[in-house]
């Protein structure tokens, strides 16, 4: 997201812009979000049925609206590019566009820090977004998806879009990063974010009882958010869910059940229903 208003033309009118990063947005999300949609929810969806976390599927006028809520959510953050372009305009912003001019393990270090800090300030301000009235004003747009899709990877309220976007221009007052940071950051973050409303879960039983990956988010952890409300309040890694106690306790034995479910036999995907609706995981 950060990257898009360096690389932007600065002496386009802000319509121009504004129309520009919505177009750039709006593409990726239907490339990104759409894709994985398709290949979960129509190419996959039989064959992959054991995996999904909630055994029941979106209506599609639910479909429909996190695909209305998102693109609303692109044309904010077109809105908060400007902002940014704005910002760079009166030298506000902190920033350097030549590798030379900083050494490798500047650069490596800042990226890891950027992501370390967009972690941790969306945690804390995911979870104020839990506070009774902001939650009800706000943030109960994105959890009308209690059983999201893909497609919700990006549906929220204006003002949850504001709030999602404005770490960067806050960062970008005090450190100096490269466009190439910002752009790990974007495929970082839409990445974890489709994974994380993608609703099925891909990965081995034994990823949450590894010492090292059992720090990092999964689908389930996110989906459980969704379903439960008041826990896995994190993006990339559970560490500050973990320390502020708001890790589901259930969290491994939910994950292990969905990822150790059998696959189905040919027949049994050739006799599975049209709109399959088993049980939901309890």
């Amino acid at each position: 997201m950060g990257a898009l208003s360096q690389y932007i033309h600065t002496d386009a009118d802000h319509l121009t812009r504004w129309l520009l990063v919505f177009a750039i947005l709006s593409l990726r999300y239907v490339l990104m979000a759409g894709g994985a949609y398709l290949l979960f929810y129509v190419y996959k969806r039989r064959a992959w049925l054991h995996r999904k976390i909630q055994q029941k599927f979106p209506d599609k006028q639910h479909l429909k609206y996190e695909v209305m809520h998102s693109f609303l959510t692109f044309a904010v953050f077109g809105f908060m590019v400007i902002l940014g372009n704005l910002m760079r305009g009166q030298g506000w912003v902190a920033e350097y566009g030549n590798f030379a001019d900083r050494p490798l393990w500047y650069f490596i270090g800042s990226t890891v820090f950027l992501l370390l800090f967009h972690d941790t300030y969306f945690y804390w301000v995911h979870r104020a977004m839990h506070h009774r009235k902001v939650y009800m004003l706000v943030h109960r747009v994105h959890h009308n998806s209690n059983n999201p899709s893909p497609l919700a990877a990006f549906s929220f309220h204006p003002i949850e879009a504001v709030l999602e976007f404005s770490f960067i221009p806050l960062i970008h007052l005090f450190v100096p990063l490269h466009g190439a940071s910002f752009l790990i950051l974007s495929i970082t973050m839409i990445l974890f974010n489709i994974m994380g409303h993608l609703g099925y879960e891909t990965l081995p039983t034994w990823f949450v009882r590894h010492w090292f990956f059992k720090w990092i988010n999964t689908s389930t952890n996110h989906n459980m958010h969704h379903k439960y409300v008041s826990c896995n309040y994190g993006l990339y890694l559970n560490v500050w869910d973990r320390l502020m106690g708001t890790h589901h306790k259930k969290y491994e034995l939910i994950f292990e059940a969905v990822a150790g479910r059998p696959a189905p036999s040919i027949q049994q995907q050739e006799s599975t229903a049209e709109e399959p609706m088993p049980k939901q995981l309890a």
